[in-house]
């Protein structure tokens, strides 16, 4: 767990953060504070979040804590991070077939900094879905479960 970022440990947490941050991306990174790569993935976001501060806002969610959220954005895999902007869910088109969520740790700083930039910009022009500045190969790969189908 990061001591630098702020954690939500309940449903109307997240749901309170969602309603208020505005005019910033919000950071939603699910995982587990014992986890290897949520703890590599949370290192990035506390070094990154002054220089964003602007930008966007950085909060951490134990998956365990919110399971309606862990259901809601099908996190099979941790950690996996959700944007919003102004209360709504952005989407990112990470050349993966799911635009909901990044799952993985960003292998750079700078590759987060590039998304939070395109994701703001995107959302100030109006829109939804924005397409991802990272290099395909920093982009880890993964395969859709579909449980229940």
């Amino acid at each position: 767990m990061s001591l630098f970022l702020a954690k939500l440990s309940c449903k109307n947490d997240i749901d309170e953060v969602i309603k208020t941050v505005a005019e910033k991306v919000l950071v939603l990174r699910f995982g587990r504070d014992e986890d290897s790569v949520c703890l590599q993935l949370d290192e990035i976001l506390s070094k990154t979040s002054h220089d964003l501060s602007n930008m966007a806002s950085i909060y951490i969610v134990d998956v365990d804590s919110a399971p309606v959220y862990t259901r809601y954005f099908d996190i099979s895999y941790i950690p996996s991070t959700v944007f919003f902007f102004n209360g709504q869910h952005m989407k990112v088109d990470y050349g993966s077939p799911d635009h909901t969520k990044f799952v993985g740790s960003f292998k750079t700083k700078q590759d987060f900094l590039d998304l939070i930039e395109v994701i703001y910009r995107g959302a100030m022009r109006g829109k939804m879905i924005v397409q991802s500045p990272i290099d395909p190969q920093n982009i880890p790969k993964y395969d859709l479960l579909y449980h229940g189908i």
